[in-house]
């Protein structure tokens, strides 16, 4: 702790030590950068002032109304430039001098340069970060997708998240967050729907981690927003990619993203897939009763999935758009669960279990917008549908232990509809003002239907109900140096939860939940931004359902139906700093948990050899952290992604029969690195590690591992050819220490070491121009745990 406060003190002071405490310089250069053709906003373009030498002197990139400014030029002759990637550089002569030190440039038309636009998505080389008011975008580059084949193997890539062994996600340390496609809730489990998306649909990850009173409130950690690619080019465009994955198994992946955009109508559609065999194993040895246990798990699986729509610009003030994702999951997992006891007096136990898995996902979306006469000034009415329909069918085969454990089926069928409403209105009342409002309305319904032949367990039918109503509104202005916003939400919720035609729980609230952010620029290169927010976790699907999850010799999992919501208050602090050749952002956070949600492990008390996996609400408790990332560029041909992230929490629990509470520290650090070799050839190396820790069971041990890739572009750089070796040393496994219920030690390992190869071709070209969509998220808490 020592060793971090007084890094904190130093990292403090250096962001003192930089701030300008030199003379007010009184030049300024404002302006706003719009598309020539369809008088849009250009967010994010970049705008500079060099010396006629060519010497930068200061930068900055226009907000998301197209506007910048620039202050503290001293006075002489400079060149001013606006660029921004498919469009013709804007570059003019100005000069700051007495009587002409607020230099206002007006209104920037930029052209498309047409010659540049070889594709209609032009994947980056590498990957970049955009720091937006409210959230983080990682705009996804070749560097990533050549790092994994699916959204599951790149999200480690990415500062702030983390995925275990099981393919569960967190956000700062923690598995209260949301997952979104396109904005939009989806019924599939988070771990299983990062698994099923190619890495090469995926055009940017949203990291949402302290969200307005804009956004649905669910979620401790935050929102992970996945946009998938979608084309408005002019003309007939695609993008096509492959590859193959070559380890202990293999495994494949693909997708086409392709649009055609005709006169006042554009439409776009991608394909994805990916299939093979994965496998996982893992050891426990149980010191207190003596015994190892081996898992031995390997999955078949293959997945789908289908986007197709259209966009109707039907004048100059209104657009219309519909699109529907189709997700089709098919898998049979099985594998063994051998206890092999220590005395050799004593029969082993063996498990085998085979599973045969089938899920189909259907959303549909409808999205009007108003354009008013101003500039910003909107009206959207959206509609959003989706339904997941499981199937699933287990058996068990038992041996051994000198006990009578007869083999039996379950046959699981589950039913999951997300209905979403909302009308939302924006008016920039001013041009340092803007006051948005909106109403929106949710629905869930959830049936599963439990049969089994096992004559000590019973069939059963659950159905989860619940119904969100809300409102909300946002104000923000920016004077000067200071921008703010606030903002409330409120929302009416209920539910209902119905077992075997019996109604056993319900509920109804109104909660307030309001947000406030505050932002002050040192100079046009750094920003300070200190931003509130207070949030909330539903229990998910699989937290409540009292049904029987899972069972192993040892071990039933079930939920609990009584569960309450748990809410979170957030505080954050954000530092971000631009320059020539790179950037640097620095956080902390803090947040105060009331009725925190823990995973418990209890005696079963029908059993007492036996345990019970389930969940429950225990008391407050407080959870901070630190995180620093950057990328820097020394020369042409290097360029670096480091990142470091701090996080301390507590958690609180009964395993076995005893209450715990753990207070605990972790960190880990990233870094990314790539080389040009030549313009065509691209060599990347990245490893991360993660520091040992202890939870409220288990103490995980430290986690590492190390990659390396290689692109090659040809063809006038429309097909590219990665290459990657994954897991170098062969470190990347799971291991674990715990001393109760039982003092034990174990650890997991998949198919982390392996070969990817992959092929991206592009074709076509012409303008683009899409629509804008409002990004929701999710109103469950997700699943996880400890299995």
């Amino acid at each position: 702790m020592r060793q971090l406060i007084l890094f904190l003190m130093l990292f403090t002071t250096g962001l003192s030590g930089n701030a300008n405490t030199g003379p007010t310089e009184m030049g300024t250069v404002t302006g706003i950068v719009i598309d020539n053709e369809f008088k849009e906003p250009i967010p994010y373009a970049t705008i500079s002032i060099s010396t006629p030498q060519g010497e930068l002197i200061t930068g900055a990139v226009t907000s998301v109304d197209g506007t910048f400014s620039l202050d503290k030029l001293k006075d002489g002759h400079y060149i001013f430039k606006a660029q921004f990637m498919g469009y013709k550089t804007f570059s003019k002569e100005i000069e700051v001098k007495d009587g002409n030190r607020a230099i206002d440039i007006g209104t920037i038309s930029m052209e498309a340069e047409i010659a540049q636009l070889e594709s209609v998505d032009v994947v980056a080389e590498r990957s970049t970060i955009e720091q937006r008011i409210d959230r983080k975008v990682v705009n996804v580059g070749k560097d990533l997708t050549t790092a994994g084949a699916t959204a599951s193997e790149i999200m480690n890539n990415i500062p702030s998240l983390a995925v275990d062994q099981d393919g569960n996600i967190s956000m700062r340390g923690n598995e209260n967050v949301r997952i979104l496609v396109d904005g939009k809730p989806t019924n599939i489990p988070a771990a299983q729907l990062l698994k099923q998306i190619p890495s090469t649909s995926i055009k940017s990850i949203e990291l949402i981690t302290n969200p307005s009173a804009k956004y649905n409130p669910e979620g401790m950690s935050g929102i992970i927003n996945i946009i998938l690619h979608k084309n408005s080019n002019m003309g007939f465009n695609g993008n096509l990619n492959t590859g193959v994955t070559v380890g202990e198994n293999t495994r494949y992946t693909g997708s086409l993203d392709m649009n055609y955009r005709t006169g006042k109508l554009n439409f776009f559609g991608n394909i994805g897939t990916n299939g093979g065999k994965r496998e996982q194993m893992g050891v426990i040895q149980n010191f207190t009763n003596d015994y190892t246990e081996r898992i031995n798990f390997l999955n078949d699986s293959e997945s789908y999935l289908f986007k197709v729509g259209v966009d109707f610009y039907m004048d100059d003030k209104n657009t219309f758009s519909v699109y529907t994702n189709q997700n089709f999951y098919m898998g049979d997992p099985g594998g063994t669960a051998r206890i092999l006891f220590d005395d050799p007096a004593a029969e082993n136990i063996f498990q085998n279990f085979f599973l045969d898995m089938e899920n189909d996902t259907h959303t549909y979306n409808f999205v009007y917008n108003h354009d008013f006469n101003t500039e910003g000034h909107k009206l959207i009415f959206e509609a959003d549908h989706s339904t997941t329909y499981e199937e699933e069918i287990a058996r068990f085969v038992y041996s051994g232990g000198g006990i009578d454990l007869d083999s039996y089926r379950d046959d699981v069928d589950e039913e999951l509809t997300n209905s979403t409403f909302n009308l939302d209105y924006e008016n920039p009342i001013s041009k340092t003002a803007k006051l948005e409002l909106g109403a929106e309305a949710r629905f869930r319904r959830s049936t599963n239907d439990y049969r089994t032949t096992n004559e000590s367990l019973t069939n059963a039918l659950y159905n989860y109900d619940n119904n969100i109503y809300s409102l909300y509104s946002t104000f923000g202005q920016s004077w000067g140096k200071w921008s703010y916003q606030l903002g409330a939400r409120l929302e009416s919720y209920d539910v209902e939860a119905v077992l075997d035609g019996d109604l056993i729980y319900e509920t109804d609230y109104i909660t307030l939940y309001p947000s406030a952010f505050l932002s002050y620029k040192l100079d046009e290169m750094k920003t300070v931004q200190l931003s509130y927010g207070r949030r909330v976790d539903r229990p998910g699907l699989n937290q409540v359902n009292p049904v029987r999850e899972f069972s192993t010799p040892r071990i039933t999992g079930v939920g609990n139906p009584e569960l309450d919501p748990q809410f979170t208050n957030s505080l954050e602090l954000n530092y971000t700093h631009n320059f020539q050749k790179g950037s640097f952002t620095g956080g902390v956070f803090y947040r105060l948990i009331e009725d925190e949600i823990s995973q418990v492990l209890l005696v079963d008390p029908e059993d007492p050899n036996r345990l019970l996996l389930t969940f429950r609400n225990w008391d407050d408790n407080t959870a901070y952290g630190l995180e620093l990332s950057g990328r820097y560029k020394p020369f042409s041909w290097w360029s670096l992604n480091p990142s470091f992230e701090l996080y301390n929490s507590t958690e609180k629990g009964v395993v076995g029969t005893e209450y715990m509470e753990v207070e605990a520290m972790a960190y880990s650090f990233r870094l990314s690195q790539s080389f040009n070799v030549t313009k065509k050839l691209t060599l990347q190396l990245f490893g991360m590690y993660r520091s040992p820790t202890e939870m409220l069971q288990i103490k995980p041990e430290e986690f590492y591992f190390i990659n390396a890739g290689a692109r090659y572009s040809f063809l006038n750089d429309k097909a590219t050819l990665s290459l990657n070796f994954n897991d170098i040393f062969d470190t990347q496994e799971f291991r674990f220490t715990s001393e109760v219920p039982y003092e034990q030690r174990g650890k997991f390992q998949g198919d982390s070491q392996n070969v990817y190869l992959g092929l991206s071709y592009r074709f076509g070209g012409g303008k683009n121009r899409a629509l804008d969509r409002k990004q929701r998220d999710d109103n469950t808490s997700s699943d996880g745990g400890l299995f």
